[in-house]
């Protein structure tokens, strides 16, 4: 079990049970799309991350990826942690039939990757990564990940590679690598993707 400061956001009853014997924090459920109108749960959300921040792991679908965003909206950045799980088919034991998108949410997930995910996300406030270089959108750019031909394709590869869903914008991503990993390491990457 690994303690977290941030108050972890989270979709529904059942990621929230599948994260309470993972971790030691406050869990919040978003009870899905329900946190447009709660205007109670969402003062509620930002209190919680005014004192500790918060750290928001939803499905890796686009219904997570809605939730995240609007949370972006309205909580500061500075506030505001990420983690992403892996794109990953299937369908959890619960249900009969698999999500619109065929894919395992939080609650599907191994012990390994949730626990991965939050400390990837965590990891960039706790560990200082030795490198002479941050990475920037432009390097993105430079490095073919952005505004190329094909950026998008190679954009994907890399996000499997890491296990990180194919939605993420280009600010998530630029988050995200800096992170996990230095400049070079992201070459590194990328050479072995080639």
């Amino acid at each position: 079990m690994i303690k977290i400061e941030e108050t972890v956001i989270v979709e529904g009853k059942y990621d929230k049970m599948r994260l309470k014997p993972l971790i030691d924090a406050t869990i919040i459920e978003t009870n899905g799309f329900r946190i447009f109108k709660d205007k109670e749960k969402l003062n509620l959300i930002k209190q919680l991350a005014d004192k500790n921040g918060i750290l928001v792991l939803t499905d890796s679908d686009g219904a997570g990826f809605v939730i995240r965003n609007f949370l972006k909206g309205v909580v500061p950045s500075e506030k505001i942690k990420h983690a992403y799980i892996p794109q990953v088919l299937g369908k959890e034991k619960r249900k009969k039939e698999s999500s619109k998108e065929g894919m395992l949410g939080v609650e599907g997930q191994t012990e390994e990757i949730i626990l991965n995910a939050i400390k990837n996300a965590t990891s960039a406030s706790i560990c200082d990564k030795k490198s002479d270089k941050h990475i920037t959108k432009q390097d993105l750019f430079s490095l073919g990940l952005s505004g190329r031909e094909n950026s998008r394709a190679m954009r994907i590869k890399l996000l499997n590679k890491l296990n990180l869903p194919t939605y993420m914008t280009t600010n998530a991503l630029v988050d995200t690598l800096n992170a996990l990993m230095s400049f070079e390491e992201l070459e590194k990457t990328l050479d072995e993707l080639q």
